[in-house]
């Protein structure tokens, strides 16, 4: 399955991933996991906000048990954020009827679309409108960079945009969520330990900050005379990191659009977008303020126009602890092994379902901590370890 998957999306220059929601590479992700089902006998469906699902047994028997996670990426993502966790979730199926394995409970593997909100700026847009999160009206209006709206990019790729939205009897079928997905860190590595249990996500947000200055000649304008709102961006960026620093947070402004973004031209806006996570409310909110109150002393000393817009928030997610418990039992069970508890400061489809239904999640190690790059990686016998602890964990929740 690794082999099969690893080319698709692939770009020979970065080495990086570009499967964005809706469009080619990420046709091909679709394709190749609606193949992996039916060459499994499950049933396959799509659901009316494009996720596609794999059924073993009856899904309106209602209380079943669903892992998978996500096959988009961010822009020259890594192989394994999203991937990994669907094709582990393939391979335990295949690990428990090897084993011979009874269900009681219907099973279902899923891919949740537009998880990395790379192309329309919204992150777990599948999940979201899944969950009621995201309204109708307002994931119509989302665009890309190309100005193609979420409608017409479905559209384009056959699917129905009028269809979206909440959709309550889909998740009335769910009883649990599992989602295995590789470290965003290095706690794992740290310890020692192959395979580890989510805590919670970290409350986190994005948003927009609009520098506008004047545009101009930039060999014929003196420094005095000039409103470059550049200025004020740059030290926007260094105050998010000195805010981070003080409060035991992260901070990063990684996306920037300059007008008229000429070489020889002062420019006349700089728009750019800051992602924030803390482990509580409280000091993401410190931070934030922090950044905000010192981009308008920056902008106001250079006659700078300031807005800042937040875009996106998602509070703190604690996992249903009753699943969370229930996992450490089912993968402690006659060993003397230990799995670590940790938090997690990146977003997942699971915390977007943690509302509606019980959800849980397994890491994997990730020896360099690196993500969203070419250069995330696991090790082999990590990447089965944490197939094996997923089918522990299916045995053990939809078994009887």
């Amino acid at each position: 399955m690794w082999r099969e998957l690893l080319p698709l999306g692939r770009d020979s220059r970065s080495g990086g991933y570009r499967r964005f929601a809706w469009g080619g590479a990420d046709a091909e992700c679709r394709e190749w996991f609606r193949e992996q089902v039916e060459g499994r006998g499950l049933a396959y469906e799509v659901d009316r906000n494009g996720n596609q699902w794999g059924w073993l047994g009856d899904p309106e028997a209602g209380d079943a048990v669903v892992t998978g996670s996500h096959l988009d990426s961010v822009p020259d993502g890594g192989a394994f954020d999203g991937p990994l966790g669907v094709v582990s979730a393939l391979a335990a199926l295949d690990e428990l009827r090897d084993r011979g394995a009874r269900f009681g409970r219907p099973l279902a593997v899923v891919n949740f679309g537009d998880e990395e909100g790379a192309r329309f700026g919204l992150a777990c847009v599948g999940s979201r409108l899944t969950a009621g999160q995201l309204g109708v009206e307002d994931a119509h209006r989302l665009t890309d960079a190309d100005g193609v709206s979420l409608p017409r990019a479905m559209e384009a790729a056959g699917y129905d945009p009028d269809a979206i939205g909440a959709d309550p009897e889909r998740l009335a079928r769910i009883g649990a969520f599992v989602e295995l997905h590789v470290e965003q860190g290095r706690a794992l590595d740290l310890s020692g330990d192959a395979v580890g249990i989510a805590s919670a996500i970290w409350p986190h947000g994005r948003w927009r900050f609009d520098f506008r200055g004047e545009a101009n000649h930039a060999g014929t304008t003196r420094l005095a005379d000039r409103h470059d709102p550049m200025l004020s961006y740059a030290e926007t960026v260094l105050a998010a990191r000195r805010e981070a620093e003080l409060a035991g947070a992260v901070a990063t402004f990684g996306k920037i659009a300059v007008e008229p973004n000429g070489v020889n031209a002062v420019p006349s806006l700089v728009r750019g977008w800051l992602d924030s996570r803390a482990a509580d409310q409280a000091t993401l909110d410190t931070v934030v303020t922090g950044i905000e109150r010192a981009a308008r002393e920056y902008a106001a000393a250079h006659g700078i126009d300031l807005d800042v817009v937040r875009e996106s928030f998602t509070p703190v997610v604690e996992f249903d602890h009753a699943l969370r418990d229930e996992l450490g039992r089912i993968l402690g069970r006659d060993t003397d092994l230990t799995v670590p508890v940790l938090g997690t400061g990146a977003g997942h489809d699971a915390g977007i379902l943690s509302g509606r239904v019980p959800t849980a999640m397994l890491f994997v190690r990730n020896p360099t901590g690196v993500s969203h790059s070419p250069a995330e990686s696991a090790g082999e016998d990590d990447c089965l370890a944490g197939v094996r602890a997923l089918a522990d964990v299916l045995e053990g929740l939809a078994c009887r």
